[in-house]
């Protein structure tokens, strides 16, 4: 069966060419042309992946995902943004996004982006249909630690120092990555691999705007930070 993507442009030239594009790629396209509209649809049809411009009249589409996420909808959203400022970009996974893609793009980044936000989804749906090992025999199995975190990747819970926090699920699967591999500096293009399934380039700052949110939902005062930096190379969670 083909994948449905729902797409909300208000610009017509882009929503039809990239409706078009997506459609002779082998998705099934529900394309429109404001928040409302996207909703409306999001409600009823329920589609695989969501596509939303972020710039739109009446309701925008971070205020589309806002509301999405509110009622505990899942489905992986990709915003399509003209804004390039690392605060603008940090708005849209504030709000729930799985990803973004900055204008003027790639039809091909596009398409790369969605093949990673669905392979991400089938993985999930498939880890809660095979959960494994029973949590009551084996009490601690379930958890990862690191640097004072604790995860339960089951249930996609993630804690630092007793503290919860509150994780989209593209920052969890960095935390996840970061915690299984503590104390290993991983490069940018292992990381790209491993979340996003494409190595977007040198240029890219995807990677970079990602870590830097964590680290702001990871900070606590009087505490190290547990993501380092390792200049030129990539990342690496370490105790101190």
């Amino acid at each position: 069966m083909p994948r449905t993507v729902l797409l909300a442009e208000d610009d017509r030239a882009i929503r039809h060419a990239l409706e078009r594009a997506l459609t002779l790629e082998g998705y099934r396209v529900t394309a429109v042309a404001d928040g409302t509209e996207a909703l409306a649809q999001a409600h009823s049809g329920r589609p695989d992946v969501l596509v939303l411009d972020v710039m739109m009249p009446g309701i925008d589409g971070l205020q589309v995902c806002r509301e999405l996420r509110a009622e505990g909808d899942p489905t992986p959203i990709l915003m399509l943004t003209a804004l390039v400022e690392t605060a603008d970009r940090i708005a849209g996974l504030d709000a729930g996004a799985d990803d973004y893609v900055v204008k003027p793009f790639d039809v091909e980044e596009v398409f790369a982006r969605l093949r990673a936000l669905l392979r991400r989804t089938d993985r999930d749906e498939t880890e809660t249909a095979s959960p494994g090992a029973d949590p009551e025999r084996e009490p601690d199995a379930r958890y990862l630690e690191a640097a004072g975190l604790r995860m339960d990747p089951r249930a996609r819970r993630a804690w630092r120092d007793g503290r919860e926090l509150e994780l989209t699920r593209t920052e969890f699967e960095l935390l996840e990555l970061l915690v299984r591999n503590a104390g290993i500096v991983l490069d940018h293009s292992t990381i790209y691999d491993r979340i996003w399934g494409y190595d977007f380039g040198p240029g890219s700052k995807n990677l970079a705007v990602y870590v830097g949110y964590l680290r702001r939902k990871l900070d606590q005062p009087g505490a190290p930070q547990p993501i380092q930096t390792v200049r030129g190379v990539g990342y690496v969670l370490r105790e101190d």
